[in-house]
């Protein structure tokens, strides 16, 4: 259980200014050097910190200061917290039950085999293995390759289904995504710049070449009745 000091300096300002204990007693009670403490109490330090009553925090007794004062060999204890918060565990490879390690070797081989973009160390996060574990696996040298069947570490229990999600996300983003393979749709914009204009039915175009052949023998038989007309 953790038993630390709060705010160590604001702690030595407070026992400069209402104390009579010596800088060597303050300094081994807040873990700081003789020569700081000395420089708090000539105002060259810790200027602008408020003190704090470490009897307030319920950290020190004023019986216990009263008998260091007297003593100035003695050194000052911290009084047990009402209190006590745990220790932060270490971090570390992730427990696997006894039950389930024989398990770990077909996750490993599932993981290697549908998400090849995780890293090692993410694959050990997971299913709590070693880095020499998973080469085994993914390089077939294995003692019990030829045993392993690739199973889901979720489905086994070894690992959540948000912390894969996490992993998978994490080592996939900044890679470029896989462009598409075989023939694709070219967009709309650019097939209607390919599309080219309708063509006339060949129907319509010789009824168009009819009449104009028509138009024209009229204006030539309308100019030869003239002719004739000029003459008589």
């Amino acid at each position: 259980m953790a038993n630390t000091l709060l705010m160590p300096k604001a702690t030595a300002v407070w026992l400069v200014d209402n104390t009579a204990l010596s800088f060597e007693q303050i300094a081994q009670f807040c873990g700081l050097h003789p020569l700081e403490v000395k420089a708090i109490a000539d105002g060259e330090s810790a200027q602008g910190i408020k003190g704090m009553d470490p009897i307030m925090t319920g950290q020190l007794t004023r019986d216990e200061i009263a008998r260091a004062e007297k003593d100035p060999n003695h050194r000052l204890k911290l009084s047990d917290p009402k209190v006590r918060v745990p220790e932060s565990k270490r971090k570390g490879p992730r427990y696997t039950p006894l039950s389930k390690r024989q398990d770990r070797p077909n996750a490993i081989l599932w993981l290697v085999r549908n998400h090849p973009e995780l890293k090692d160390a993410q694959i050990a996060r997971l299913v709590g293995t070693t880095k020499s574990t998973i080469d085994q696996i993914r390089d077939r040298k294995h003692w019990n390759s030829a045993n392993l069947q690739p199973m889901d570490p979720v489905t086994l229990g070894l690992a959540s289904q948000i912390d894969l999600d996490m992993e998978v996300n994490r080592a996939s983003r900044g890679r470029e995504q896989a462009q598409p393979a075989g023939d694709t749709l070219l967009p709309a914009a650019l097939t209607e710049r390919l599309v080219p204009a309708p063509e006339r039915p060949k129907d319509e175009d010789a009824e168009l070449d009819a009449s104009a052949v028509f138009a024209k023998l009229s204006a030539l038989k309308s100019k030869d009745k003239d002719d004739e007309a000029d003459e008589e």
